[in-house]
């Protein structure tokens, strides 16, 4: 997440020239551009998909649909810590969990490198910190039913470019670095690169954080775990060459559970990277290649020789030919029985046709994955219309998935359904942050998200009905 799309188009404006936005089955419509009937509920002065247009904020701060409303959670620099420091900045990936007696307990990221690249860095704590020198970390906030901020504490500290993650079946969650930081590089005093568990309910289970170096060591964006198998997906942001898909799968006679991956071996397990299969049999060298909704491809897992990456990044240890690629390989959630993976956007730097992003979704029964939507080439990202650039993802419990846009100009959080099409639910009318976290509350009433810079949190709430699953 940390390389958007910003200042990329300008070095492969080539690659994208002439690509314009074509059927529906090549980008995802712009708001308004569809016309289903609402569950037979629509009318002339009812939107008949999504939540109709987004009304600019008086405040300038998030533009929403008409009868929707939003209150700030915690905001960099302005809400506080029970330790008395500023929320830090930054806001990145985020899980929401039950609170117990209601309400909400969310783990947000902070996506900070060096302690010295922010004036509102996660606070060193003593007893929390992996490395003093790097200022990035979690906190944990609690709300009350309404979403009203109750408490916000360091959940871990001294990690380094927290991205997204992932949460557990057991109720913790996965923070990823998105980094491949060694010691004694920069300010480092500690090797980075790698998933901690952060308990939202256990402060005591949050002391002396361990990197759990089974699930590898490379620039991780997201996590995901299989409930049933134990198997945990990762993805990777990367370049040069383009990132991979991986997935741990647990040695025999392991169990998932709270403080049970800390205790795992450095090489527990089965680490590997995706290496897909079209239906003629030929071998697929990156994601970009797909351009037709529905494209489906086998999936082997080809292990990674050296999981701690000492010498040789983990996804510069295969050719081309061992693996799939895929650019900007960022969020992920489990849901549905699988993993929804989004690849962010594609341009010169892959093989395959540029778009400006995929949705597929990792099917574990069938070993398969499957492109379900995909956003061509937006030519006019300034214009508040076509999206562009999706990031983190969450199944909603509404129907269909919520995408984080990170692309160019406007940024929305956007709502995508199964038959290819989106709509608007927020907009950031402050700046062109991008968004990041989105996640409801577990009864679904309230949608938690994130700008990353300056850093806001808010909670956004209105009348939320059923839409298509993807």
């Amino acid at each position: 997440m940390s390389l958007s799309r910003r200042g990329f188009l300008g070095r492969s404006a080539v690659a994208g020239a002439g690509i314009a936005f074509v059927g529906s089955t090549e980008m995802l419509l712009a708001p308004g551009a569809s016309a289903a009937s609402d569950n037979g509920r629509g009318g002339p002065n009812r939107p008949e998909f999504g939540y109709g247009p987004v009304v600019a904020d008086p405040a300038g701060k998030l533009a929403l649909p008409a009868g929707f409303s939003y209150q700030i959670v915690t905001q960099a620099g302005v809400t506080k810590l029970e330790s008395g420091e500023f929320t830090p900045d930054k806001h990145d990936g985020t899980g929401a969990f039950h609170l117990r007696g209601g309400g909400t307990v969310l783990v947000n990221n902070h996506e900070i490198g060096a302690i010295t690249s922010s004036q509102l860095p996660v606070p060193a704590l003593a007893g929390y910190t992996y490395d003093p020198a790097m200022g990035g970390g979690c906190t944990v906030v609690e709300t009350d039913r309404n979403g009203r901020r109750t408490r916000e504490y360091v959940g871990v500290a001294g990690t380094a470019v927290n991205c997204a993650g992932g949460k557990t079946p057991w109720d913790t969650w996965l923070t990823c670095e998105e980094t491949e930081l060694l010691a004694g590089q920069g300010v480092a005093t500690k090797d980075h690169g790698y998933v901690f568990e952060v308990d939202p309910y256990d402060r005591r289970a949050n002391r002396d954080p361990k990197p759990i170096k089974a699930l590898g060591r490379m620039a991780k964006e997201a996590a995901a775990v299989d409930p049933w198998r134990g198997h945990i997906y990762i993805t990777e942001d990367a370049s040069n060459p383009n990132g991979l898909l991986y997935r741990w799968e647990p040695p025999r006679g392991y169990r998932g559970g709270r403080g049970r991956l800390q205790r795992l071996g450095d090489t527990d397990g089965v680490f590997a990277a995706m290496k897909c299969i079209d239906a003629a049999g030929n071998h697929v060298d990156d994601l970009s290649r797909a351009t037709e909704i529905g494209t489906r491809y086998d999936v082997k897992w080809i292990p990674v020789p050296d999981r701690d990456a000492r010498t040789t990044s983990t996804r510069k240890q295969f050719a081309n030919s061992d693996i799939t690629r895929g650019r900007k390989i960022e969020g992920m959630w489990w849901g549905d029985g699988g993993a929804y993976v989004v690849t962010s956007f594609a341009r010169a730097e892959s093989p395959g046709t540029p778009h400006d992003g995929q949705v597929w979704f990792y099917d574990p029964n069938r070993s398969r994955i499957t492109l379900k939507l995909r956003f061509g080439v937006n030519p006019t990202p300034d214009v508040d219309g076509p999206f562009d650039g999706p990031d983190n993802i969450s199944v909603s419990p509404h129907g269909g998935v919520i995408l984080a846009e990170d692309g160019d100009g406007v940024s929305h959080l956007v709502g995508a359904t199964s038959d290819n099409r989106s709509y608007p639910i927020a907009r950031n009318d402050l700046n062109d942050s991008e968004f990041a976290g989105p996640t409801y509350s577990l009864d679904g009433q309230i949608l938690f998200a994130s700008i990353q810079s300056p850093g806001i949190m808010y909670a956004i709430t209105g009348p939320w009905r059923r839409h298509r699953d993807l």
